[in-house]
């Protein structure tokens, strides 16, 4: 019984704001830079949380072979949003280091309006160019992970990594660490 994917964003919608992500990673990124508020204290709890998010982001890079295979290893046999998910974990462990509720509820709009559409159209997409996704979607939550699905059993790639320029998101954590550090102006911490 297959039961047609409910999608909650209308494709047109979608369409436009995936050409707005760029756009609205800048505004988050402006406003991160004017309003943290980082503390010790903020900076002890938020950069550990933010570095498990990469790390998950860094463990889906390496199992993921855009339009090529489906990904159903690594951590993609938990969920199946895992950079998407990691990405919130960053983004939560930073916007915890930066101790701003406004910075916070910024991130929640661009997420929601912006970001959850473009998974919804990644989704149309997989279900288009790969026949058991159908299968695999009903069985993989977007986010929470849950029972593996498969054997799951693909090693990490570096080379996937590589090519997907994961990299790029340690740097930009390093960045924004390092300017929460300097916001801090703590003499301990630096």
């Amino acid at each position: 019984m297959n039961r047609e994917p409910r999608y909650f964003f209308p494709k047109p919608y979608a369409d436009f704001v995936q050409k707005l992500r760029v756009a609205g990673g800048f505004v988050l990124l402006v406003a991160f830079a004017l309003f943290a508020q980082p503390s010790a204290r903020s900076l002890a709890i938020g950069l550990p949380v933010s570095i498990w998010g990469l790390l998950l982001r860094g463990w889906a890079a390496g199992h993921l072979a855009k339009d090529r295979e489906l990904a159903i290893s690594g951590p993609y046999a938990f969920m199946r949003n895992p950079l998407y998910a990691g990405t919130l974990l960053t983004a939560f462990g930073l916007l915890v280091a930066a101790r701003n509720l406004w910075l916070a509820l910024l991130f929640m709009l661009v997420f929601v309006l912006v970001y959850l559409p473009a998974i919804e159209l990644e989704e149309q997409h997989l279900r288009e160019i790969f026949p058991q996704y159908d299968s695999y979607a009903a069985h993989v939550r977007r986010f929470v992970p849950g029972r593996a699905y498969g054997s799951g059993a693909a090693a990490f790639s570096r080379a996937l990594y590589l090519k997907n320029e994961e990299y790029k998101a340690a740097l930009g954590w390093l960045l924004a660490a390092a300017w929460l550090l300097w916001r801090c102006g703590s003499p301990r911490l630096l």
